[in-house]
């Protein structure tokens, strides 16, 4: 299936882009009513939206959790990735405050092009990146080859180590599988996350810190402990938190052994005070929820 093409800007200022989303603006804003899916688009009055980088997930810079106040994984790695995202796209000069969202650049906005097929439940609009001219015109539809996807920012940021693999159900079998190689090739390198990554060899939460300061783990492993120990108030037991797991019904299929599964709890284990996959995220496929 191919993706609809779209020329406009990237833009930074007044926005908190981290390392696998940023805000997008179509020279035609009404291309994204031509966004395919069952969810529309949700766009500022400027006809800016919120970009939802396909098949990456880098450290959280700010997550509110469930019920929760606002938290963050390592801040060193999750604002490189954010940092690489603005500088890759040609953003310089770049200051933020406190909340991470961007003051003020050298450049109000840089020119780009997104190629998408969707929106998520949120509204962002799930895209692949890239700078400069566009590979066709806007409004076309293109098919997006392994070529193609090595220009992007996506595989950029997997390229680097300053992202993980989170694969979903809408991204090819042969995008994905170049997607798995480059990751493979950043953790073999140890570059970024892989340096330090925990996903599956075990993370210690041992402090009330040791989530937002110490550990680095899968994005979507650490919004899963983020909001099970908000309900704990202070208790860091992880006793409960494969109920807590089934209960959120992530559902997605395991690649290596061909099954389809309810519940993240089905492939965690927990040790005492550490939590550790027993899959590595290049083998598991999310269903959007």
């Amino acid at each position: 299936m191919p993706f609809l093409l779209i020329s406009g800007v990237f833009v930074a200022k007044g926005a908190a882009p981290d390392g696998d989303s940023v805000r997008f603006r179509p020279d035609d804003p009404a291309l994204w009513d031509r966004v395919g899916g069952p969810h529309r688009v949700k766009r500022n009055a400027s006809g800016a939206a919120q970009l939802r980088l396909d098949g990456i997930d880098s450290l959280e810079t700010h997550y509110t959790p469930r019920h929760g106040t606002r938290t963050h994984q390592p801040l060193p790695l999750a604002r490189a990735a954010a940092d690489e995202l603005l500088a890759w796209l040609g953003f310089t000069g770049v200051v933020r405050n406190d909340s991470e969202t961007v003051t003020s650049a050298d450049q109000a906005e840089v020119p780009g092009f997104i190629l998408t097929r969707g929106a998520d439940l949120h509204g962002r609009c799930v895209a692949f990146a890239g700078r400069g001219p566009a590979p066709g015109s806007s409004g076309a539809e293109l098919f997006v080859d392994v070529a193609l996807l090595r220009l992007t920012l996506n595989h950029h940021q997997l390229a680097t180590g300053l992202a993980y693999p989170t694969f979903y159900r809408s991204l090819f079998p042969a995008l994905r599988a170049e997607f798995t190689a480059v990751s493979e090739a950043a953790a073999a390198g140890s570059l970024g996350v892989w340096a330090a990554d925990a996903t599956t060899t075990g993370a210690a939460i041992t402090s009330p810190s040791s989530l937002s300061d110490d550990i680095v783990v899968l994005p979507k492993l650490f919004r899963r402990l983020a909001d099970y120990l908000e309900l704990g108030d202070g208790d860091l037991s992880l006793d409960g938190f494969p109920a807590f797991l089934a209960q959120a019904a992530d559902r997605f299929f395991i690649i290596s052994t061909g099954h389809s599964t309810t519940g993240l709890d089905a492939i965690t284990v927990i040790d005492g005070s550490t939590v550790r996959l027993t899959h590595p995220p290049t083998d598991l496929v999310f269903d959007e929820n």
